[in-house]
């Protein structure tokens, strides 16, 4: 009989993730059916108490906010990819009982973005900056070639993201969000704001968009990637990085070379159309 194995998303707001829908789909195709994957509500204060209490027939965790900073002091180690934006989303436990923290979203990003033909672009724009912004930024250290502007609400903002920039290597230019129809020119634009905040923008996409990243997968399509889409750009979506990041979960936390894409793609788009 097969060890029982336990994986599960962390976080606060949890209700709406989709982690378990991609994971248990993968675990199906895979065979797995000794594996379980579930969902907690855990905040801050909850985090090392929920952490510590885990038995050995756990195999890994995936972190959602506001819990990929607050993770890593309960870790072992974690890799130079976690470190370089300081957020965890995905902690594998070795079986001599250590805690290893890694950044999917980032890979995730990259493989995304390759998946819909962008292997390299000589400039972006990223509209936001939040914690999603400095994800984007690192994964723009490895495919853009030239400036990165970053449109933003506040100088603290804009003092943020030109400190990661500096941190991860990329040539970040501060504008103001009040200018953000600008951005829409770049090659490749990737939207990490809330819901609702680029709506406004829709009506200035250009007649020849390039590629759009939008990283919301609800609701979707975005009214800014509706108008790209209509007007023959390339559309990336949220649902796109949430399976690929996933995609690598699963194959860390259970030690398989290839996660199943299209079966936890096709799992996710079911779950969303069901809402």
């Amino acid at each position: 009989m097969s060890t029982i194995r336990r994986a599960a998303v962390l976080g606060s707001p949890i209700a709406h993730s989709l982690s378990p829908v991609l994971h248990r789909a993968a675990y199906a195709e895979l065979g797995l059916d000794h594996w379980s994957y579930d969902r907690f509500e855990i905040d801050e204060a909850a985090l090392p108490g929920f952490v510590e209490g885990l038995d050995s027939t756990w195999a890994g965790l995936s972190l959602t906010m506001p819990l990929k900073r607050a993770i890593i002091p309960l870790l072992d180690s974690i890799s130079e990819t976690a470190s370089s934006v300081e957020a965890v989303n995905t902690v594998v436990f070795t079986e001599d009982g250590r805690r290893i923290g890694d950044n999917t979203d980032i890979p995730g990003m990259i493989a995304a973005l390759r998946e819909r033909g962008v292997e390299k672009t000589d400039s972006a724009a990223v509209l936001g900056a939040g914690a999603t912004a400095s994800s984007a930024l690192a994964a723009l250290s490895d495919i853009c070639t030239g400036p990165v502007t970053a449109y933003v609400r506040s100088r603290e903002r804009g003092d943020e993201m030109r400190g990661w920039g500096e941190r991860l290597g990329v040539d970040v230019r501060i504008a103001d969000w009040a200018d953000a129809e600008q951005a829409l020119r770049a090659p490749l634009v990737i939207a990490t704001t809330p819901a609702g905040a680029t709506d406004s923008l829709a009506g200035a996409v250009p007649d020849t968009p390039g590629t759009l990243f939008d990283v919301l997968y609800e609701p979707w399509p975005t009214g800014l990637a509706a108008t790209w889409s209509a007007r023959g750009g390339a559309v990336v979506g949220g649902l796109d990085l949430l399976v690929h990041q996933a995609v690598l979960q699963v194959e860390q936390m259970t030690g398989h070379a290839s996660a199943p894409l299209a079966a936890m793609l096709r799992a996710g788009e079911e779950a969303l159309a069901a809402r």
